[in-house]
């Protein structure tokens, strides 16, 4: 089962069918007992940063994340949640997130925003075997990851300047896009990521 972290800040109805489409079983839950019984966890997400960990906290999923880290379950964080997988974010002030991951959140400068539509993802992952390189998928934000080690990124998208929008730290993955609004790649990418949660 792949527990979908409902903090009141996804697209849930739209990352649930996406996950189902490729044969997930999907559990859509707030519940932190729950989510502890599955053997993956996606955090999906749109919105401010600060107002996603705020959601977290009052809702006692910290811990849970924490537990599932420590146990090796694979986390997938999509959009703002990739972004709250990091230290820290600069959105309207300073927000420290999960600290999965060292890095931080920042905003893009001298470009419209949000970045939103199609863009090409170039990327070095085993959860894009499959996709042909430089594929097109769709995203929708303001802010981007920086990590602290480059190797972290393994995916770059250019927008103004060349940004990290796919990472990977171990069982740790994320995604700036929406693979759930990308179509045919963007299921293909969910399909790697349950075939590797097995």
């Amino acid at each position: 089962m792949i527990a979908i972290v409902n903090y009141g800040m996804g697209n849930l109805r739209s990352v649930s069918k996406a996950l189902e489409e490729v044969g997930a079983n999907v559990t859509v839950s707030s519940n932190p007992e729950t989510i502890k019984q599955s053997r993956a966890l996606v955090i999906p997400g749109v919105g401010a940063f600060g107002k996603g960990i705020d959601n977290l906290k009052r809702l006692n999923l910290i811990p849970t994340i924490y537990e599932a880290v420590e146990m090796k379950k694979p986390i997938l964080g999509i959009c703002l949640g990739l972004q709250l997988l990091f230290k820290e974010s600069f959105e309207h002030g300073i927000h420290l997130g999960l600290h999965l991951i060292e890095g931080k959140v920042v905003k893009f400068e001298g470009v419209k925003i949000p970045h939103m539509g199609w863009n090409q993802v170039n990327v070095k992952s085993k959860m894009f075997a499959g996709i042909p390189d430089h594929s097109f998928f769709y995203f929708a934000h303001s802010y981007y990851v920086v990590p602290e080690d480059p190797k972290v990124g393994t995916g770059k998208t250019n927008y103004g300047i060349q940004f990290s929008s796919v990472i990977e730290k171990d069982f740790l993955f994320g995604v700036q896009f929406h693979p759930e609004k990308s179509g045919r790649w963007g299921l293909k990418f969910l399909e790697n990521f349950c075939s590797y949660v097995g």
